[in-house]
């Protein structure tokens, strides 16, 4: 792991932490007296002494990071951290949501919609997150230093995040619990002899064949069956799922009995997890060379596979075929919306921990483009993936593929394995498939870990350094959510899952996230200051698309969707059936509000804590907290401190030289 190396600068003085406590407000350096920064400082700037004022040669002095304040790691080659951010951000979502909405929502048409939010408002943020990691060198609490009275934001990604790495190894679970199971001659959710059956399952419905209220020649378990049987009757593998996977209760009240063999798989997976994060970018970065390329490798055999089955063509004319009419409606365009939202990742921090291992003159804006380009393409590829083996599982059915679509849970492990039991030679499918959808899966949840650990562990950048901290800290980290996830491994779990599912990191705490960094770093700290620190880091200025994009049609368009998914809110259902309790929802509700609250509490806790008029708060509070290595790339671009006061008791103020 190679170590920034900066070059040599003039004397700097850096702020290395928030005031420490109950701290007295400092002045503009103007009216109202009080002395401290002039107003170069107090606005935020870094403040270089006059060269050669420290009794050295002028533009001689090394700064360092201060005495227990470690530099920061980075990624061994940009290779790595393009690769953590392709595994990260191009996960499960891309393969079984994007291709369901694509074909719900008018086919090739939703691609417009779709493109249009790309460019005003998941490039933007994407971007946004990247270089605010890269140019603060920290996770997505300490990032927020860039304005400190909205720390509230890396405090409630944090919260997200956490909720994210909690229920979403559950579907690792689920997919390595069905690889296990594929390695068998006959796939046990193919058939209908097994111990979790039921009388009324069947493995060939035959619908043709049902004339006159009754089925002829219907070979089903207990002999033939009538049309009204016929109604109630449920396939092999949907009992497979619901009986022997989940083996679920009625409701959300009725948790049950333990199921041992999800148990060790979740246990399995988690372990996994660890080994991957445990060491840091140094483990990170190499593990992810593999699980982030090879599910391509499977896609593209899948494909291959695909479109030489039977009645693969009209399941890809299903997917693409347009439907201009559906411009008109504004749930294509909440959808587009929603799906770019969680398929890029945008609100969690994980983005902003990867960016922050980045060397400070790494050109994120052009990574920020590749990325975007790779996530969605991914999508819109893994749809002809995924609507050829529906085409020929409608075909083989007999059915239309309206009735075989399926999107989340549903295709993964009910229309997917159906139709690979169809194939010859099912049990490699299965088992390829699985694979593919456990690695998906593993790289979005190890470095949603480490994004969550690098935030904790920013937190103490000089305090309690011990060996195998890190390791501790992920070992802690993941044992917790092991015993949150053994809530999901009972037979009340996927009403468990379903509630993290849809209010923990549902579309409006992402949106409302998203929402608020846009405001802060376009309104607070100044879009154009940004751009010009993006500038310092790339050699140059980016188009300024993204600042119109930050400043006003990115946190309007956030805004628009939140407030449909708010106005069109309905309560939540399993397989619209079930209606959850009403704790059950309060449950769900607390979970949302502990991540939004976040935001406007520690706001205004803030600036109840501060003191001085709310002019003054508001100035301190806003001024950003330079890191070590601002010294080196700021400095020259700002003015001379003529007039320093060293005796604040309230700020570590380091003055840094060499003879």
């Amino acid at each position: 792991m190679e170590k920034q190396t900066l070059p040599a600068s003039s004397c700097s003085l850096v702020l290395l932490e928030e005031t420490k406590k109950n701290p007295l407000l400092l002045t503009n350096g103007g009216a109202g007296g009080g002395g401290g920064y002039p107003p170069s400082a107090a606005n935020g700037s870094l403040v270089p002494l006059a060269p050669g004022s420290c009794g050295g040669p002028p533009g001689k002095a090394v700064p360092v990071p201060g005495p227990g304040y470690p530099e920061r790691e980075t990624w061994t080659r940009q290779m790595d951290f393009m690769m953590s951010c392709v595994g990260f951000a191009v996960g499960l979502g891309n393969v079984w949501r994007f291709p369901y909405l694509c074909y719900k929502n008018g086919g090739g048409v939703f691609l417009i919609p779709y493109l249009l939010i790309v460019f005003v408002g998941g490039i933007p943020i994407f971007f946004l997150e990247i270089a605010l990691g890269q140019f603060m060198k920290a996770g997505s609490i300490n990032v927020w230093n860039i304005a400190p009275l909205f720390k509230g934001l890396g405090y409630s990604s944090m919260v997200i995040v956490f909720f994210c790495n909690t229920y979403y190894i559950m579907v690792l679970a689920w997919g390595f619990y069905y690889l296990i199971k594929s390695f068998n001659s006959t796939l046990p959710w193919s058939t209908c002899d097994n111990e979790w059956n039921t009388p009324s399952c069947i493995e060939n419905f035959r619908h043709q064949d049902c004339v006159n209220g009754s089925i002829a020649n219907a070979t089903v378990v207990g002999g033939n069956m009538t049309c009204a049987q016929l109604a109630n009757a449920q396939s092999p593998i949907i009992e497979f799922w619901e009986r022997k996977v989940l083996n679920i209760s009625s409701g959300l009240g009725e948790t049950g009995e333990f199921n041992w063999e999800l148990t060790l798989c979740l246990m399995a997976v988690w372990v996994m997890v660890y080994f991957c994060v445990w060491k840091g970018v140094k483990s990170t970065g190499k593990i992810v060379y593999f699980t982030a390329t090879f599910p391509y490798v499977v896609l593209v055999i899948l494909l291959v596979r695909g479109v030489t089955l039977p009645g693969a063509y009209d399941g890809i004319m299903y997917y693409i075929k347009p439907d201009w009419s559906k411009l008109g409606e504004a749930q294509v365009w909440i959808d587009a919306g929603t799906q770019i939202f969680f398929s890029y990742a945008i609100g969690l921090g994980a983005l902003t921990a990867l960016g922050s291992y980045n060397r400070f003159n790494n050109d994120c804006y052009k990574d920020a483009f590749v990325l975007a380009m790779i996530n969605s393409g991914t999508s819109f590829f893994a749809g002809f993936v995924v609507f050829s083996i529906l085409g020929f599982m409608a075909a083989e059915q007999g059915v239309d593929i309206s009735q075989v679509a399926e999107s989340g849970p549903g295709l993964a492990f009910i229309a997917y394995p159906k139709a690979v039991s169809l194939m010859p030679v099912a049990p490699l499918w299965a088992a390829l498939f699985f694979f593919m959808l456990l690695l998906l899966g593993l790289d979005s949840q190890f470095v949603g870990v480490e994004g969550f650990v690098t935030g904790i562990l920013d937190l103490f950048p000089g305090k309690q350094q011990y060996r195998y901290k890190r390791e501790i800290s992920v070992a802690v980290c993941c044992s917790l959510c092991f015993i949150i996830d053994l809530s999901m491994v009972t037979q009340a779990g996927m009403y468990v899952f379903q509630l993290f599912d849809y209010y923990s990191a549902s579309g409006m705490t992402l949106l409302w996230q998203a929402f608020w960094e846009c405001i802060v770093v376009s309104w607070v700290y100044g879009a154009d200051r940004f751009m010009d620190d993006v500038a310092r880091m790339i050699g140059y200025r980016p188009f300024p698309w993204m600042k119109w994009c930050w400043s006003f049609i990115t946190p309007c368009v956030c805004l628009g969707i939140f407030m449909f998914h708010l106005v069109n809110y309905k309560p939540l259902t399993y397989n619209n059936q079930y209606v959850y309790p009403w704790w059950g929802e309060v449950i769900g509700w607390c979970m949302a509000l502990s991540s939004m609250l976040c935001i406007p509490v520690s706001l205004l806790y803030k600036l109840f804590r501060a003191k001085g008029t709310f002019k003054e708060r508001w100035a301190h509070l806003t001024t950003p907290v330079w890191g070590p290595h601002h010294l080196e790339y700021m400095a020259p671009d700002i003015k001379s401190l003529s007039s320093l006061s060293a005796a604040d008791d309230n700020k570590v103020i380091i003055f840094e030289s060499v003879m």
